[in-house]
C-alpha cells in the first residue's frame, strides 16, 4: 500500500485499550462497534471462545506464492490470504452475539498495510474457489508502522458481529454452503530487509490470529437469514473504466437482485481511500454519498479524530508523527484512517425491500486521484430476512 518511505499526512496507529468504540446510531446509520488495540485487559475468555487462525505467517504479496507447509484445514489462496473450512463443532460453539478479534504481529514489513477478514460460503462439498460461492469482507484494518525487534510487538483489532452470528448459525446457510473464514494481510518486506535488524533476506511480512469470541444477550431472528453480497473488497476511482461508471467522475454502481422480499434489510459497509502519493486520497477527506434504489442514504466523510493516542505503537521510525504530538484539529484535516486501527463498518437501514431488481450506489464527487494514482476500496452487502 505505501511504496515511498516518506509520507507526510495524518494516520497512524493503535489503541490504548481494547474496547469497542460506541456505535453511533441514527435512522439511517448506525456504525458497528470497531475496538482497536488494548494496553491493559481484553475480553475474558469464554467458553466458547475459539481461534480460527494461530499465527499464521504472511509473506511478500507480490512474491511467487511459497510452499511452505500450512497447518491442518488451512489452505493457502496466496502468500497474503488463507483461508479455514468451519467445522460442524466450530458451528457448534457459536452464540447468537459475536466478536472476532484479530491480533498481527510484525516480522520483516514495517510499514503501514491493509488487512481483512471476511466469510466465503462455497456450495456444499465443492473445493474452495474465488470464483463460485458468495464472499463479503466483515472487518477491515490498518496495521502500523512496527519494528519486529521493539515492543509492544502486538496488535489487537475487536469487530462486533452480531449480524455474522445470525449468518453462521442459520440453518439454511449451515445446510447449503461450507462456510470459511477468510484472512487476509497484504505486505512486502523490501524496505524492512534493509531497515529492520534481522529481515535481510526476509520475505516473511507478519503474523496474524483470528479468534472467535461469543458473548451473551443476543438474539436469533425469527425467520431465516438472507444475505446478497453487492461488493467485496472493489476499488473505486476515476481513471479505469471497471472502477467507475464513466471515466473522469468518481461513482461506481452495482446492481442488486434480490430472488426473494428481505425485512429489515441493512447494508453493511466498508470503505477506505488509499494513495500515498503528494496529493493521494489517503491524506484528503472527502464527502462520500450512497444510495440505494437512487436514494441518498448516507453522506459521511471518513476520519476526522486524533490518531496521537497510536503514537507509541508506531515503533517503526516515519515522517507521520514527528517529535512532537499534533492536535486532534490537525489530524482530522488529513487524516481519514489511522495505522493500528479498524476501519469503521458502516450500517445503513434499508427497511423492506421487495423481489427484484435494486441498485446501490457510491458517490465521492470530489476525488482527485492524483496523478491517476490510488482508489477507494469498498466492500458491501446487504442482509436481513
Amino acid at each position: 500500500m505505501k511504496n515511498k518511505m516518506l509520507m507526510f499526512s495524518a494516520i497512524t496507529l493503535l489503541l490504548v485499550s481494547c474496547k469497542r468504540h460506541e456505535n453511533v446510531e441514527s435512522e439511517k446509520i448506525s456504525l458497528s462497534k470497531n475496538a482497536t488495540l488494548a494496553l491493559a485487559t481484553t475480553p475474558a475468555a469464554a467458553p466458547n471462545t475459539f481461534k480460527v487462525f494461530d499465527q499464521i505467517l504472511f509473506y511478500d504479496g507480490y512474491a511467487a506464492t511459497v510452499t511452505t507447509p500450512v497447518p491442518a484445514g488451512i489452505i493457502r489462496v496466496s502468500n497474503a490470504k488463507y483461508v479455514k473450512k468451519l467445522t460442524a463443532t466450530d458451528l457448534s460453539k457459536l452464540s447468537n452475539s459475536l466478536d472476532i478479534k484479530v491480533s498481527i504481529t510484525p516480522y520483516c514489513d514495517n510499514y503501514d498495510r491493509i488487512g481483512f477478514v471476511g466469510l466465503s460460503f462455497i456450495p456444499k462439498n465443492t473445493a474452495f474457489s474465488e470464483s463460485i460461492g458468495k464472499h463479503i469482507e466483515v472487518g477491515r484494518f490498518i496495521t502500523p508502522f512496527m519494528d519486529k525487534n521493539k515492543t509492544p510487538s502486538l496488535v489487537p483489532y475487536l469487530f462486533s458481529t452480531d449480524n455474522v452470528a445470525n449468518l453462521l448459525r442459520d440453518g439454511n446457510w449451515r445446510s447449503t454452503y461450507d462456510i470459511y473464514v477468510v484472512f487476509s494481510v497484504f505486505g512486502v518486506p523490501y524496505t524492512a530487509n534493509t531497515e529492520i535488524a534481522g529481515c535481510s533476506g526476509h520475505n516473511e511480512t507478519a503474523y496474524g490470529t483470528v479468534e472467535f469470541i461469543n458473548k451473551s444477550g443476543g438474539t436469533d431472528p425469527a425467520t431465516v437469514v438472507q444475505m446478497v453480497p453487492i461488493a467485496n473488497n472493489k476499488q473505486l476511482d476515476n481513471y479505469t473504466a471497471s472502477n467507475t461508471d464513466q471515466i473522469g467522475t468518481s461513482k461506481k454502481t452495482y446492481t442488486v437482485n434480490l430472488t426473494s422480499a428481505i425485512t429489515d434489510a441493512k447494508l453493511y459497509l466498508i470503505t477506505s481511500a488509499h494513495g500515498a502519493n503528494s496529493g493521494g486520497e489517503e491524506y484528503n477527506r472527502r464527502d462520500h454519498n450512497i444510495y440505494f434504489d437512487n436514494v441518498l442514504k448516507l453522506t459521511y466523510k471518513p476520519g476526522g479524530k486524533s490518531c496521537e493516542p497510536y503514537r507509541q505503537y508506531n515503533t517503526q521510525a516515519n515522517f507521520i508523527y514527528g517529535a512532537f504530538p499534533r492536535s486532534t484539529a490537525d489530524w482530522a484535516a488529513s487524516s481519514n484512517w489511522c495505522p493500528g486501527d479498524a476501519i469503521p463498518t458502516r450500517v445503513i437501514n434499508l427497511g423492506n425491500l421487495a423481489a427484484g431488481n435494486h441498485s446501490f450506489r457510491i458517490d465521492v464527487p470530489t476525488a482527485v486521484f492524483n496523478q491517476k494514482q490510488g482508489n477507494i476500496l469498498h466492500s458491501v452487502y446487504v442482509q436481513g430476512r
